[in-house]
């Protein structure tokens, strides 16, 4: 039986996409097992507070993100309205993970500009703004959209058989809010880093430059792939994203808690509250 050149492009990109999720499952399997004594610790030994229920948010969704495409791809599907319920659930929680995500760098940035308040709730209205916008994107082009099986056989699933340009607009958004969160942190760090060596501020600083830096990269080739590429493509690529800043805020988070149970243990003058991940610095003499 003679294939069109668009079914075969279409499975062929269906099938790549399909290899990228289980080697994606396959890293945060292998990042949870290689994290798990010092996760464990942080849960059992650090006190019950916002940002631990959002360490633990942020830490599992990917596991059901992965698990609904892992599922789309390889469960034989011939239902439409079932495949768009599943695309709309791992739109959702893409989305919503990337915010809890950026949630640890907003409170990092508060607590670099020591805990200023009208800061803070610009970060979490523009966060808010951006939550809703990206939703509003995502569902009014994954609901109406077409979704199809292979009709090549021995491949499995179902994917969406058309793409959207609208989908470049939450990255192009992701993208110019964490530009301003490091241009906060910049800032913040320059007028700083004479007055504050401590090792922990080094660190926040550092963990928040890298994790923009990641997060602008990925932004900026999800932009490009959502206007050039097949759908199958750019939804990879985008819960690829989704997945690495997650992995990078818990582990991030993770470090930094590590870092300062060192500091007391060793008594070293550095103190953070984990709580709101604010912090000072007290007197080294005392």
């Amino acid at each position: 039986m003679d294939y069109s050149s668009d079914d075969i492009a279409a499975a062929r990109s269906f099938q790549f996409a399909t290899y990228i999720y289980a080697s994606m499952a396959t890293f945060w399997v292998y990042d949870y097992a290689c994290s798990l004594h010092g996760e464990w610790s942080f849960l059992l030994r650090s006190h019950w507070n916002r940002v631990k229920g959002l360490y633990i948010a942020t830490r599992y969704l990917p596991f059901i993100l992965l698990t609904t495409n892992l599922y789309m791809n390889f469960t034989p599907n011939e239902s439409p309205s079932r495949c768009r319920v599943l695309a709309n659930v791992d739109s959702g929680i893409g989305i919503v993970s990337v915010v809890f995500s950026e949630c640890f760098f907003i409170l990092r940035t508060y607590a670099l500009w020591d805990n200023n308040k009208i800061l803070l709730i610009a970060m979490a209205s523009t966060a808010f703004a951006f939550l809703v916008a990206s939703f509003s994107i995502a569902f009014t082009t994954t609901v109406p959209a077409p979704y199809a099986t292979s009709v090549i056989p021995g491949i499995t699933g179902c994917y969406q058989s058309s793409t959207s340009f609208q989908l470049f607009i939450p990255f192009l958004l992701l993208f110019a809010f964490e530009l301003g969160l490091m241009i906060l942190t910049l800032i913040r760090a320059i007028q700083n880093w004479r007055m504050n060596t401590n090792r922990l501020y080094a660190i926040l600083v550092n963990h928040s430059i890298s994790y923009y830096a990641c997060g602008l990269l990925f932004s900026v080739v999800n932009i490009f792939t959502s206007l050039l590429l097949q759908y199958s493509y750019h939804s990879m690529l985008h819960d690829f994203q989704f997945v690495i800043l997650a992995v990078l805020a818990t582990r991030m988070h993770l470090h930094l808690w590590q870092m300062g149970q060192h500091g007391r243990e060793s008594d070293t003058f550095v103190c953070i509250p984990m709580s709101d991940v604010s912090f000072r610095v007290a007197d080294p003499t005392v």
